[in-house]
């Protein structure tokens, strides 16, 4: 049996309601022996006095009481605290009565007397676990709802200045693409809140795909579509349970398995009304595929995979090997190329393992990925107007704040001054050196 759902420092608090002592004196032993706490209240009056008072997780209440009944009581509850689950107890069937508890009450389950021990507690731990994980939930969208906020705030004066300096259509286009850009950020930054190990995943992965197109030779277009679907590339896990997301490939079940090797198809079906990602969304869909044609969803072998997929395979398994995605233990940046190595020409295009290889072997796997051209690490005090960002400016927790390509100027470094104020740590920005290379 599982341990009672609770906060870190506090057991789950059950209210029990009922006119029979030696009721709630059954109820009391058996809910402290399985580790909650246990308020006892002998009526209906009683019951909504402790609920002003104390903080209760979960209400049970009998369904004959004199003066309040169990129906008149959980609506009661339920009008004052909406978010605490009730539960009727009865000993009677009164379908009648039982029917109003559902309606007005508006409770979770009802349990008939006399109980069954086992079959009590598992209900309340069920009951409780649905509550933590709505509870949850409304936790991560009430904090995606403030980082937007706070990300609004941040640019809200930087948007109108950037407009009003638009002076040729050229402008007006590199705009667009910066700004569609952060929006596959932001919402690729939504699934990496379910899992620490996934912050900043997408980025190295894009940057790994981006590097490795340049060596390819691709053309700057190609260079733009790898780097897109690096940003998008699980884009398709969006709707895994929290299980299969915090479980390695190598430990994944069969069914695990069949539902993983699912998610390439289902970003192809997200992406599919954007037609301009058409080649991006190709490339995602083809990440799977195996060099020696033992990939998936197709089996396509060798050449036939698209370059762009080949590529993403092996950008983003790289990753995925130094946080624990693929295996059970966290690789070392060099034991993750070893491994890459040893699958050349059967899981990996043979050419584009030795161009990884060769990216690599010069720099220092502790080291993030640098930009392709020449870059420099600038303190925020010495951040000036016309600067523009080589990388994307993320704050401690991995808040995208501005992205690459920004075009700093006074009213901007102010606000970074300010955030770095009300957070309490300093910003490193990643910038240009000179004039930014023509694809970024």
């Amino acid at each position: 049996m599982t341990e009672p759902a609770a906060t870190p420092n506090q057991r789950p608090v059950i209210l029990c309601v009922d006119d029979e002592p030696s009721i709630l004196s059954a109820l009391r032993r058996l809910f402290r022996a399985h580790g909650f706490q246990v308020l006892a209240a002998e009526s209906g009056q009683a019951g909504l006095d402790l609920l002003d008072t104390e903080a209760i997780d979960l209400v049970i209440s009998d369904m004959r009481m004199p003066h309040m009944d169990g129906v008149v009581f959980l609506e009661h509850v339920r009008q004052r605290k909406p978010d605490i689950l009730r539960l009727l107890l009865t000993g009677y069937a009164d379908i009648a009565s039982i029917t109003g508890a559902i309606n007005r009450g508006e409770i979770y389950r009802y349990i008939a007397k006399p109980w069954d021990d086992n079959d009590i507690i598992l209900t309340v731990q069920d009951a409780l676990d649905r509550s933590a994980l709505v509870k949850e939930k409304k936790r991560l969208e009430a904090l995606v709802l403030a980082q937007n906020e706070e990300l609004k705030t941040i640019n809200a004066s930087l948007e109108v200045k950037v407009q009003a300096r638009t002076a040729d259509l050229k402008q007006a286009n590199d705009k667009l693409k910066a700004n569609f850009l952060t929006s596959i950020k932001m919402f690729t930054a939504l699934i990496e809140l379910r899992d620490q190990r996934l912050a900043g995943h997408t980025r190295r992965v894009a940057d790994t795909a981006r590097r490795l197109a340049h060596a390819m030779a691709m053309d700057n277009k190609q260079v733009q579509e790898v780097f897109v679907a690096g940003l998008l590339h699980a884009i398709g896990m969006v709707g895994f349970d929290d299980e299969l997301l915090h479980t390695p490939v190598a430990r994944m079940t069969p069914r695990q398995l069949e539902q993983y090797r699912k998610h390439p198809q289902r970003a192809e079906e997200l992406l599919m009304p954007l037609a301009e990602l058409k080649s991006t969304v190709e490339i995602i869909g083809a990440q799977l595929e195996r060099f020696d044609g033992t990939g998936y969803p197709a089996g396509t072998a060798g050449k036939h995979i698209g370059l762009g997929a080949r590529i993403l395979a092996i950008a983003s398994d790289y990753d995925s090997l130094q946080i624990g995605l693929l295996e059970p233990r966290k690789l070392s940046s060099q034991e993750a190329q070893d491994l890459i190595r040893q699958r050349r020409g059967h899981y990996y295009d043979p050419h584009v393992v030795d161009a990884f290889l060769d990216i690599y072997r010069d720099l220092d796997p502790t080291e993030p990925i640098a930009p392709l051209a020449t870059t420099r690490n600038v303190a925020s005090k010495e951040l000036a107007a016309g600067m523009v960002l080589a990388q994307d400016l993320t704050s401690p927790t991995g808040l995208l704040l501005l992205t690459a390509g920004y075009v700093l100027d006074d009213a901007v470094i102010h606000k970074i001054a300010s955030f770095e104020r009300s957070i309490g740590a300093r910003l490193t920005a990643t910038i240009w050196v000179g004039e930014p290379p023509a694809d970024t």
